[in-house]
């Protein structure tokens, strides 16, 4: 998934607080909607795998997306001028966001669609100690190192191995590689922060993101032959169309809209439903196990994000 808090950043200095509303009952619908999509995202990449690798889903949706947001880029007058002159922190994002879903393509051959949500989001606390020792006025508080602690503690407790379950050793791997994405997104908000991408208009972070990760992904499930096992089904089609289009065009755009009219905190808080709704999907359309250690230990995490994010 793209980099919401981070993009929030650069929005939000589009239009100022005293301008802002609270979030009133259709704003609250639509960032459900919103976390809905998010968290069906790795169910729907993870529920077609054997037709389509993990890698080539991400590499083909992210070259469909970015020719899509460029053409956005271009009906909103965003010149060629423009998108040079911030080259080379654009590269750097765009590689973040590579990495990320590299990771993400690469844990999901390991582990469950579920953990894979939910690992995902740690970033937000390695995001939060990356701007506290590289951010002035960026400071974590008393509250928000107890809500770190207790994520990292919920994190290692939802990770332990359990020997009831088949392959444990993979879905550990696998969930390591979901705390890489995890780290690979966070280091994505520190680009974006330390960078002049916070004075751009986020669809232009968007293309930044987009073309590189098409440029780079697509190159790769080519040379690993991914390309070519692809089974065209009806599933795969309706996957990466709503990879394509629901998550990387219209999720993106609807979030950009609600972070211009509502205060970018109530929103934050709203989005930790993405990682519960991953969970609930996993669970009952891909027969997912919930262990009590990871049902505990997800818990711990989500309500250490949200000590953190609040």
């Amino acid at each position: 998934m793209q980099d919401t808090k981070a993009l929030s950043n650069s929005v939000a200095s589009e239009r100022p607080a005293a301008m802002r509303c609270h979030l009133d009952l259709q704003a609250s619908m639509l960032m459900v909607l919103f976390c809905l999509a998010l968290g069906f995202q790795q169910v729907a990449i993870k529920i077609v795998a054997t037709d389509i690798s993990p890698l080539a889903q991400v590499a083909l949706r992210s070259s469909l997306a970015a020719l899509l947001v460029a053409a956005l880029v271009h009906w909103q007058g965003i010149r060629l001028a423009d998108i040079g002159a911030h080259w080379l922190p654009g590269l750097l994002v765009g590689l973040g966001f590579s990495a990320e879903f590299t990771f993400v393509a690469w844990g999901l051959n390991y582990t469950l669609a579920s953990h894979m949500s939910v690992f995902l989001y740690t970033a937000p606390v390695f995001a939060a100690l990356g701007l506290h020792w590289l951010v002035p006025g960026e400071q974590l508080t008393r509250r928000q190192w107890v809500g770190i602690g207790l994520a990292f503690g919920g994190m290692a407790f939802a990770m332990a191995p359990d020997t009831e379950i088949e392959h444990a050793a993979d879905i550990l791997r696998g969930d390591m590689l979901g705390l890489l994405a995890g780290l690979s997104w966070a280091a994505t908000t520190l680009v974006i922060r330390r960078s002049s991408l916070a004075e751009v208009p986020p669809l232009q972070t968007l293309y930044y993101q987009l073309a590189v990760a098409g440029l780079l992904l697509l190159p790769a499930a080519a040379w690993f032959g991914d390309l070519g096992r692809i089974q065209l089904t009806g599933a795969v089609v309706a996957s990466l169309t709503f990879q394509t289009l629901g998550i990387s065009l219209a999720a993106l755009l609807l979030w950009f809209a609600l972070l211009k009219r509502y205060f970018a905190s109530q929103l934050g808080v709203f989005s930790l439903l993405a990682p519960i709704f991953g969970v609930l999907f996993g669970a009952l359309l891909l027969g997912e196990p919930l262990t009590l250690n990871f049902l505990m230990g997800g818990a711990a995490l989500m309500v250490g994000l949200l000590i953190v994010t609040r």
